[in-house]
């Protein structure tokens, strides 16, 4: 007997290391994203961002916290490149009820998505003060107004959550018109909102579009400006929210059902999930990941800034997500970075 096992033993040590061999490098980032700044008490939750021509983070407020819908105008924050409030302004104009922000690529504009009013502010950003730069020709009661891009020339993107609408308007703004309408920009699903975050790949010869009840990203071809049949491109993103688009056509989406960025190329295949809900903390700040909406690079790439929407389905008379029960314990509001950094999934043979 002692014989046979001590055969057994380096049997079962060689078994060990030869899979340990074929652990992966690296596996997905979970590592604690950190807190970039921390909103002002009182602020409602972060839902646009987008970095600046001056590497700052702006963002915009949806007007809803744990204890419900706020009333006012909508707020607009300024962060340095520390996390340091810079400047806050009441956006002139605006219902509370803020989403998409960014700014316009040929003149450095800052747009601001109204989505109470149906409508895209242009926002000065040393003021707060406005002027109305698109409209769009549905009920605004009907209309779910939530997030934007560009294209290389100016003209302005804007996605119809309620409508599965892509409205468009030229560099100038104006009264938006329905550049796509399509059944799988809709949904049924749970949040209730179908097309989302969206952006266009370096050549501008595609436009994705998050669709986040149905967990999908849609891919739609563009020629010449104008645009083919929409088509799903990939599935099972959970709460498939915002989108920016690197260098490498690689699409990081925010998940803000399961507290996550995940990365694909541009394939569709998932080269990376980072982050990560890490709990709240007594004094009602959330760590980590907690409804991610917005993300955006800085300006050399390096680092994800992420709004924290932090948002309980609840209020809106829907059964609870599995974070809501947190959600309702946050008193203050935040923004994540994560080091913009893809995992080696590489095995080691």
């Amino acid at each position: 007997m002692r014989a046979k096992a001590s055969v057994i033993v380096p049997i079962c040590a060689g078994f060990l290391m030869s899979a340990m061999s074929l652990i992966p490098a690296q596996a997905w980032d979970r590592a604690d994203p950190d807190v970039f700044a921390v909103l002002p008490a009182g602020a409602s939750g972060p839902e646009g961002l987008a970095v600046g021509p001056n590497g700052h983070v702006y963002v915009t407020t949806f007007g809803f916290k744990a204890s419900g819908p706020v009333t006012g105008a909508g707020h607009l924050y300024e962060f340095d490149k520390n996390g340091i409030l810079v400047q806050h302004h009441n956006v002139a104009g605006s219902s509370p009820h803020l989403l998409g922000i960014g700014f316009q690529p040929t003149t450095n504009a800052l747009l601001a998505i109204d989505f109470g009013n149906a409508q895209v502010l242009k926002v000065d950003p040393a003021t707060g003060s406005t002027t109305v730069f698109m409209t769009v020709t549905t009920p605004a009661a009907s209309t779910g107004l939530n997030a934007m891009t560009f294209d290389a020339s100016g003209n302005v993107y804007v996605s119809d959550s309620f409508n599965g609408i892509i409205w468009k308007t030229g560099a100038a703004g104006g009264v938006g018109s329905k550049w796509v309408r399509d059944g799988l920009l809709t949904t049924k699903g749970v949040p209730p909102f179908g097309a989302n975050g969206l952006g266009f790949n370096k050549a501008g010869d595609t436009l994705f579009v998050a669709n986040t009840g149905n967990d999908t990203v849609v891919k739609i071809p563009v020629s010449g400006g104008t645009p083919g049949t929409p088509e799903v491109f990939v599935n099972s993103i959970n709460g498939a929210d915002g989108i920016v688009i690197d260098a490498k056509d690689n699409l990081w989406v925010a998940a803000n059902q399961s507290d996550e960025i995940v990365v694909i190329d541009p394939t569709g295949k998932v080269i990376a999930k980072l982050g990560d809900f890490n709990g709240v903390s007594n004094d009602g700040v959330p760590h980590g990941l907690m409804f991610p909406a917005s993300p955006d690079f800085s300006k050399d790439g390096k680092t994800l800034y992420v709004s924290n929407l932090g948002l309980d389905l609840r209020l809106f008379g829907l059964v609870q997500a599995v974070d809501s029960q947190w959600a309702a314990k946050m008193k203050r509001y935040t923004i994540s970075k994560i080091r913009a950094h893809i995992p080696d999934l590489t095995f080691q043979d």
